[in-house]
């Protein structure tokens, strides 16, 4: 069996984190590919090591002094090598090669991937494990999208040359030679690609809770952990605004069938939540989670005898495209159709769009409203089960939440609806509370 395990920031913000870690990892012998993060928060108000090495590049960009940010940068991890004892060990060649990089040519993939790559050696060192660059193995296209053929045949060979093996997450090689990363959280997109390359037959995630939780914590007080979600339910979620698991995570993983699971550094003997292809587990509730984003706004056409006019949708959608700005959803009626976009997207170019509809399409009205939250109702169980829509609007009824939009796909897995923005917490709260407490 191999398993490959993936710590997030706050599991390794610390020496003393960083021991935890390593308990976890001796605990299980199948454990052998590690993909640390960069070190996150210690303590509230603490700051990311990759913020700050953000923050030194945009310093060192604007031909400022940013001799003191790195000294606190390389404090941090030094702190981290003391606390653990290592002997004959030190960064010192490292820093100044991002000293040199930032002096000489200032690049913010590069330096914002340092904090992996130097969490990643010191964790190899601690465990006595090999250290695989990714720069060596993870591969970018001219488009900047990830070369998957060649990253999992270079992947695979390196890994079976190399176990066990520590491998930092968030950046590889770009198609123009330099260090290319992944958006924030690409960590987790490393750890499934390390899974899938290695024929894996587990992917641990380990972070700072127990697993996804139905709803935002910072909403709902102590919402209840989900124990089995599936890609495509977690897709829908992470996609919504949930962020235990960045969402391009699953794709690799998804292809082989590698379950993953969702664990808590501080809390190890927790079970977690198990994301799977399929399973006859029946879920602790009709709805599996419930997430949402504000800020969007909705584009209302309206034209009669729309349906019978063929290629109209392709018209109104090529408006926005040709500003740049791609939709959320499109419900639409017999003679009406709603595009929902991003209102930061849109709001410098909504006249542009406006009359590129008209020019395009000849409608008879164009209304827009904006302050629209999107929540997402999702759960396997919702197609077994009668009466969910049904449930859903009375529970906003009941709080006199008033329903903007209602999007609900064939495949029965999620509801989205739309509600102004000031009722978005109340939403989710009166939601959660209808299908999980009311179980």
């Amino acid at each position: 069996m191999i398993k490959v395990v993936k710590f997030g920031g706050s599991s390794l913000a610390s020496a003393e984190q960083f021991k935890k870690v390593v308990d976890i990892i001796k605990a299980d012998e199948h454990r052998v590919y590690a993909v640390p993060s960069a070190p996150g928060k210690r303590f509230s108000g603490d700051a990311k090591v990759t913020d700050m090495l953000i923050h030194a590049y945009e310093t060192a960009a604007e031909g400022k002094d940013y001799s003191g940010q790195l000294a606190l940068i390389k404090d941090r991890f030094n702190d981290i090598i003391e606390g653990l004892g290592i002997k004959d060990f030190d960064l010192n060649d490292d820093f100044a090669e991002i000293d040199a990089m930032l002096k000489d040519d200032p690049q913010k993939d590069y330096t914002a991937s340092r904090g992996e790559y130097l969490n990643g050696k010191i964790l190899a060192k601690y465990l006595g494990w090999a250290f695989i660059d990714p720069k060596d193995v993870i591969f970018f296209n001219e488009e900047g999208n990830l070369n998957t053929y060649k990253t999992e045949k270079c992947l695979s060979q390196a890994l079976k040359s190399n176990c066990p093996a520590v491998i930092p997450g968030f950046f590889g090689l770009g198609k123009d030679g330099n260090v290319k990363t992944f958006s924030r959280g690409g960590s987790d997109v490393t750890g499934s690609l390390v899974a899938q390359a290695s024929k894996a037959d587990v992917y641990e995630n380990w972070t700072d809770v127990s697993g996804c939780l139905v709803a935002d914590p910072r909403i709902v007080n102590n919402p209840e952990v989900i124990k089995y979600v599936t890609y495509r339910e977690l897709r829908e979620l992470s996609y919504m605004g949930a962020t235990v698991l960045h969402e391009n995570a699953i794709f690799p993983v998804r292809q082989s069938g590698i379950p993953i699971n969702i664990k808590n550094t501080n809390s190890p003997l927790d079970e977690g939540t198990w994301i799977v292809e399929s399973t006859c587990q029946k879920p602790a509730h009709t709805v599996t989670g419930i997430a949402g984003k504000k800020g969007f706004c909705s584009v209302l056409i309206t034209k009669s005898m729309m349906n019978a006019e063929v290629g109209f949708g392709r018209k109104v959608l090529q408006a926005f495209e040709d500003n740049g700005i791609s939709f959320e959803h499109m419900p639409s009626g017999i003679d009406t159709m709603t595009i929902v976009v991003h209102e930061d997207e849109f709001l410098h170019k909504e006249q542009a769009v406006v009359s590129a509809i008209h020019r395009l399409t000849n409608p008879d009205s164009i209304e827009i409203e904006s302050d629209l939250a999107l929540i997402a109702v999702v759960g396997r169980g919702m197609k077994s089960a009668s009466g969910t829509a049904g449930k859903l609007f009375s529970a906003l009824a009941e709080k006199k939440i008033n329903i903007r939009m209602i999007d609900q796909g064939s495949s029965e897995l999620n509801i989205i609806v739309g509600v102004e923005n000031k009722d978005f917490e109340e939403a989710i709260k009166a939601i959660y509370n209808a299908f999980v407490k009311a179980d």
